[in-house]
């Protein structure tokens, strides 16, 4: 999977840069609308790629199961034109990454795949 530029470290870093945009960050989370069908961030990767695919097999069966359900739940909702109740909205403390970890440790274990392929080894005689 490709590494993507990432402005998070900066930010964190520094608190007032955080305070600033912390509100920005919900609305725009808000206003992408994935929770009030009952979606977590993860959820909206798109399994059409070799790497996610693999994640996807990494994942426990409940958290699979758990994704399944509320995909299906999110397109049957969509189909009808209707959000879901709002005490069946994905809360934000919910909205953990699930799948971003194992994505990133697959990548990882490509990066040493390749580390380890393009290894030249040097004879001393």
């Amino acid at each position: 999977m490709a590494s993507y530029p990432s402005l998070a470290p900066f930010v964190l870093q520094r608190p007032w840069l955080l305070r600033l945009l912390k509100p920005i960050s919900n609305w725009y989370t808000n206003a992408a609308g994935y929770r009030r069908l009952g979606l977590r961030a993860d959820d909206l990767i798109i399994e059409e790629n070799e790497t996610v695919l693999k994640a996807l097999k990494r994942l426990p069966p409940q958290e699979s199961y758990d994704r399944v359900y509320r995909i299906r739940r999110a397109f049957q909702a969509s189909t009808i034109h209707q959000l879901l109740p709002k005490d069946q909205w994905t809360k934000p403390e919910e909205d953990v990454p699930y799948l971003r970890p194992i994505l990133d440790q697959l990548a990882a274990e490509e990066a040493e795949k390749k580390a380890l392929d393009s290894l030249t080894v040097v004879r001393n005689h």
